[in-house]
């Protein structure tokens, strides 16, 4: 195989241009639709907080509550004054951020150990691009998508009227997130044998630095009227910190962003260095050693699935155990906030669709985990493309298994999954129920059951997609969860019309209202999740295999 040493210094940078096209052209949809989400959660914002909080006392209450609870800033920014856009970018921030962070982890995976694994990148190393142009264009890929995030972002707050100098850093603060995340998927690529095992440890990285943020915020000190928190030395640990620690129209720091691109650039630095070092196929975190004799559950198809997907399902559960567990232990710190802002209850009523505040806060909580089951079970049906891809799935197929055995394995543990994050939660819930009010207990089993069967929703949708165009797998079904989680959580906060909103599952899903179960769009949603599911396995019984990703 030729070394980079043996290239031509002159010859790389003719390679380095079409890979980039190359890059660009297969991220054409992708990568775009990241960029337009991100702009569009943006805009959303401005919307949101003139209809919800338009009123200066509104604002200072939201502000004077989030400071007598400040778990609150576990889900949000920093809060750095009480005008419009500072609010906006205390709700928003963190979001907007942790879009540019996924999809900048997930492009530099997709773009380096993901064509290692299967032996593309070796044949592209043989050419004269050598192993060092196709991670330079990956990078090079990267920072385009992220500067078009921050100029997006600059233009939508410059045009609600947005002070331009804030609307700047507010751009600079989500695209240095990108960047540094960025780095950090490059650099999880090179540590990682298999692009499953980088995706994994770049978002758990994400969301380990997202809490710790949001804990250094919580922890932090509180001015005298109660508007701004300067946050503690743990949010100075994370990326979300120091983009939050730029107080877009406050202070409009810079040097924060700087610090997060810089790291990024950094661990970039470390990358290409462990790249030049490591073997082609291997990684730096060596492959576990499999046992000497395979377990007895192994000998059927839902086991073996069940064996590679044990682990995410619980990283989600454990999710889903946390949230379960703020979800009744926040529901009362918000009862302040309601009775002094009509908008802000009228926000949860519109969640809840009937209940009250308390029961909405429980509502949306329960909201964002089925938005955790959800992901499980998209992970789990994506995994089924991911086997094909690598042609791991041939030997499975060529013993007695048939291609509908196969899928129906995959589909029955993605239903374990569910089952799995929605019971964490309730048994979170059950635990914050203890000393307080535990009638909200039934309102957080209600919404578990309907939210589970939102999620069999996406698994059944995912799971067509697999079978019809199985290259569009992992995109499609990760996207639909994206969009449906802005438009059934942020639909209500940014006022967005009711039949917007109902296009969500996670919206529509069963709650308890004026102590009757309001079932309008469960059974629609378990009939579209049954047909899905039947229509899914039908179909594969005269699919052909497409190993290629």
């Amino acid at each position: 195989m030729t070394s980079a040493a043996a290239v031509p210094t002159a010859a790389r940078p003719r390679v380095l241009m079409p890979l980039l096209r190359l890059l660009i052209r297969r991220d054409r949809v992708q990568v775009p639709l990241w960029i337009l989400g991100t702009a569009a959660m943006a805009a959303a914002a401005v919307g949101g907080v003139a209809e919800s909080f338009g009123t200066e006392s509104d604002r200072v209450a939201v502000l004077a509550t989030v400071m007598a609870n400040p778990v609150i800033l576990l889900f949000r920014g920093l809060p750095s004054g009480a005008g419009e856009a500072q609010v906006a970018l205390f709700l928003i921030l963190p979001f907007l951020a942790m879009l540019a962070g996924f999809m900048s982890t997930f492009l530099a995976v997709r773009h380096t150990r993901a064509e290692e694994e299967p032996g593309r990148g070796e044949l592209v190393a043989a050419t004269p691009a050598a192993r060092v142009a196709p991670l330079s264009a990956t990078v090079v890929h990267g920072v385009i998508a992220n500067l078009a995030i921050l100029v997006l972002v600059t233009l939508v707050y410059i045009g609600a009227g947005y002070p331009a100098a804030g609307s700047w850093v507010a751009g600079l603060a989500t695209a240095s997130v990108g960047l540094c995340f960025l780095g950090i998927g490059l650099l999880a690529a090179q540590l990682m044998r298999t692009s499953r095992g980088a995706n994994s440890l770049a978002v758990w990285v994400l969301v380990a630095t997202y809490v710790v943020a949001g804990l250094g915020n919580a922890l932090g000190t509180p001015s005298d009227d109660l508007t701004r928190m300067e946050s503690s030395w743990p949010a100075w640990l994370s990326p979300f910190g120091w983009a939050g620690n730029t107080r877009p129209y406050a202070d409009d720091a810079v040097w924060p962003a700087v610090l997060g691109i810089v790291v990024g650039a950094v661990l970039t630095a470390v990358a290409f260095a462990v790249q030049s070092v490591r073997d082609v196929g291997e990684g730096v975190v060596p492959q576990r050693h499999g046992r000497t004799w395979a377990a007895a559950s192994l000998g059927s198809p839902v086991g073996l699935v069940w064996r590679l997907a044990r682990g995410s399902a619980l990283g989600w559960a454990i999710g889903g155990l946390i949230s379960g567990l703020l979800a009744v232990g926040l529901a009362s710190a918000v009862n302040e906030l309601g009775t002094r802002i009509d908008s802000v209850q009228q926000v949860f009523e519109a969640l809840s669709k009937q209940g009250g505040l308390e029961e909405g806060m429980v509502v949306t909580f329960y909201l964002m985990i089925g938005v955790l089951a959800a992901c499980a079970a998209v992970q789990t049906v994506c995994r089924a493309r991911q086997e094909e891809a690598h042609g791991t799935a041939e030997p499975v197929l060529a013993t007695a298994v048939d291609r509908v055995r196969w899928l129906a394995a995959h589909i029955v543990v993605a239903l374990l999954a569910v089952v799995i994050v929605i019971a964490a939660a309730l048994a979170g819930s059950a635990l914050g129920s203890f000393g307080g009010d535990a009638s909200l207990l039934k309102h957080a089993a209600v919404a578990g059951i309907g939210q589970a069967v939102a999620a069999c929703v996406f698994l059944a949708v995912t799971a067509l997609v697999f079978v019809l165009v199985p290259r569009a797998t992992i995109v499609v079904g990760w996207m639909l969860v994206l969009i449906a989680l802005t438009v059934g959580l942020f639909g209500p906060l940014f006022s967005m019309p009711d039949w917007l909103t109902g296009l969500s599952p996670f919206a529509q899903a069963p709650t308890l209202g004026d102590g009757a179960i309001d079932v309008d769009g469960g059974w629609w949603m378990l009939s579209a999740a049954a047909a899905g599911i039947l229509a899914s396995l039908v179909l594969m019984r005269r699919r052909e295999l497409h190993p290629t990703a």
